[in-house]
This record gives C-alpha cells, structure tokens and sequence, in this order.
C-alpha cells in the first residue's frame, strides 16, 4: 500500500505566501521608513551648500571671497569712523604711552568700526584668525552678516584661489592715524584689512572713510590701484610720521642733498598711498616711505600687501622681510618704495637704522 502525501494546491501557497508578507511588511516596515528619512535628512540638498560660508571642503578659504569681505569690512568701519567724527562724539581718552612717550588716542569711532569689521571678517569666516588693533568685547558682540556677493571688479581680475584655513591671517585697523583724526585731520584717516598667508601679506585692503576712496590689491591675482609712473631717485621726496621729521631729515639730506624733500603726514595707511597713482586731491605724492622706530602691523601689513603685488617693497631698514605672524609689533622700523632699486636705497640710509633703536 503505497504511503499517502499532502498535496497543496498553488493557490494555497500564494494566499499562505501574501499573508507572511504582509507579516513582514507590518513589523518593519516602520523602521524602513525611519532609516530612509534618516538617510535623505543627513544628504545635502541638490544645489545647496555643503560646507559652511567663508571656507570650502578640507578647511579651506577661497581668497578671492575673502578680499571681496575684506574690502566690504573696510567700508563698513570706514562709516562708522566718518559717522563718529562728523557727530563730534570722540569719547577721545588715553589708552596708553607709545614706546617714544606720547600719548596712545581711543575714541568711539576706533571701538566702533572695530566692532563692524571683526564681526563681519569672522562671521564670514569663522575658522580664520583675526588680530586687531584694538580689543573685542564679546559682551558687545554684533552680527554682521555677508550676503555672499562679489564686486564686479574683483570677479573680472581675480580668480578664485583656496588655501587652508590655519595658514591665514587677517589683520585689521579700525581706524589709522587716531591722532590726526581727534585733531580733525581727515585726509590722513583710513581703515585697513590685511590677509597673510603663512606670514606673507597677500591681500591690502586701504580705505579713506572721508572720501570713499579704496584701493585694493592681491599678489599673484590683481588689483584696483596703480603705481606711480614718475619717481625721483636721486633726490627723493620722503614721506614720514610728523613726529619723526627731524630724524630723517638731516640723515636724508646729507645722503641725498639739500633738495631732498621732507613730507611729514600721519597715518601708515596715508603715507603708502602716497607712493601709488591715487586719484585723490589731498593725497601727497612721495618717492619712498620711512618709519624709524618700532611700529605695529596692523598699521603696515595692508600696505605691504599692496606694494607687493604692485611690484614694490616694504622691509626692515636692514631689508629684511617682515613676517605677519608671532609679536604684534615689528621692530625694525621700514622702508618702502615701488619701481626703485630698493636695496640701493637701503645701502644709501645706513644711519636711519641706528636711528630706529634710539
């Protein structure tokens, strides 16, 4: 007798098979859901961005936004300077004594455009350091937003250009020649931003609040000032600091000759501009910048980017170069020129260096 079997028949097992499914569906069919959404939630969105503003993939910074904030941070602080003083509410007082004894000035128009410029440069970029002249109270912070947008004079000359982030540094002064502008001395009043990379300034950024005038410059990339066509190597017109005068008189002429000319002015700022084609009718005209004593570098570091993407110098008066990084302060004093045998200069004013440690 043969065995008897257990026949199923196909529509059996189809019913038998749709209810396991629909078992299956019914217990993970939640978590499916929820693993699915985790996963569109952590994808950026198509077009969107994907690192934060100011910086790009690996920590780094595209320079060419980061001169376009630059110029912008200029401006911003440059209103906040002109606002204050033509207000005539300085707040001026002491903040202390420079190394030759005079007296440091603080005002508002200091602290506020501070204010403007930092939180803009580092809302912007948050990952860069900044080292301004003056101190930022976070009590008082500000948000200062940038919309992302590009002059379109720096889009047609500059190319984007990225760098690590660690390798930079920016170097603000929220307002240059505070002495002159407590005496109401405009012409020689500016905002500056500086950009080094690895301790070379690569990015200037000179602003003149009074006159809305900026000039702006990148090495290697482009810029909206020119140098000077004409200078005088023989008889140099010199541009100095008012209390320094006397010092690099006597030296220059007796390098130079009686004809040498003597400009005292006020500002770092002021006194590089003097050196390029500026079409401004209160910016003096000079051959060469000297300063000789020690001098910080937020007051230079925008200028020497300048010159240097301009072709020009700006060193030590022994001709060394100045580092942006470390100490705040250089103590070398400088010497700056543009479309001049700079080192033949620095071999004709020996003395000024002597001068810079007295």
């Amino acid at each position: 007798m043969a065995p008897m079997g257990i026949r199923l028949s196909p529509l059996g097992m189809a019913v038998f098979c749709l209810l396991g499914l629909g078992v299956l569906y019914h217990l993970y069919s939640g978590f499916l859901a929820g693993r699915f959404a985790f996963f569109m939630l952590s994808e950026p969105a198509a077009g969107g961005p994907e690192t934060p503003h100011g910086s790009a993939p690996g920590g780094a910074v595209d320079l060419r936004e980061l001169l376009a904030v630059s110029v912008l941070a200029a401006v911003r602080g440059g209103e906040e300077v002109k606002r204050v003083r033509e207000g005539n509410v300085l707040n001026a007082k002491a903040k202390g004594k420079t190394r030759e004894g005079a007296e440091e000035q603080l005002t508002s128009g200091d602290l506020l455009s501070n204010r403007r410029m930092f939180y803009l440069l580092k809302g912007a970029f948050p990952a860069v350091q900044i080292n301004s002249e003056e101190r930022v109270d976070t009590a008082d912070q500000e948000t200062v937003s940038w919309d992302h947008s590009i002059p379109e004079d720096i889009k047609q000359k500059i190319q984007p250009k990225e760098v690590p982030a660690e390798s930079v540094t920016v170097w603000i002064d929220p307002l240059d020649a505070t002495q002159e502008y407590t005496e109401d001395l405009r012409q020689y009043v500016t905002t500056m931003v500086c950009v080094a990379v690895n301790g070379k300034p690569v990015i200037g950024v000179i602003h003149k609040p009074f006159s809305s005038y900026t000039a702006w410059a990148m090495v290697d990339g482009g810029s909206n000032v020119k140098a000077r066509s004409s200078y005088n190597e023989k008889t140099p017109r010199i541009i100095v600091s008012r209390s320094h005068a006397g010092k690099v008189k006597q030296v220059a002429r007796q390098t130079f000759g009686n004809k040498t000319v003597i400009i005292p002015a006020g500002g770092a700022g002021y006194k590089v501009l003097a050196l390029l084609d500026v079409p401004e009718k209160n910016q003096e005209e000079a051959d060469v910048y000297i300063h000789v004593t020690y001098i910080k570098k937020w007051d230079i570091c925008a200028g020497n980017a300048v010159l240097r993407a301009l072709g020009g110098h700006m060193t030590t008066l022994t001709g060394e170069e100045i580092s942006y990084t470390g100490s705040d302060g250089n103590e070398g004093g400088l010497i700056a020129s543009i479309n001049m045998n700079h080192k033949a200069l620095i071999e004709k004013l020996p003395d000024l260096e002597k001068a810079s440690h007295k």
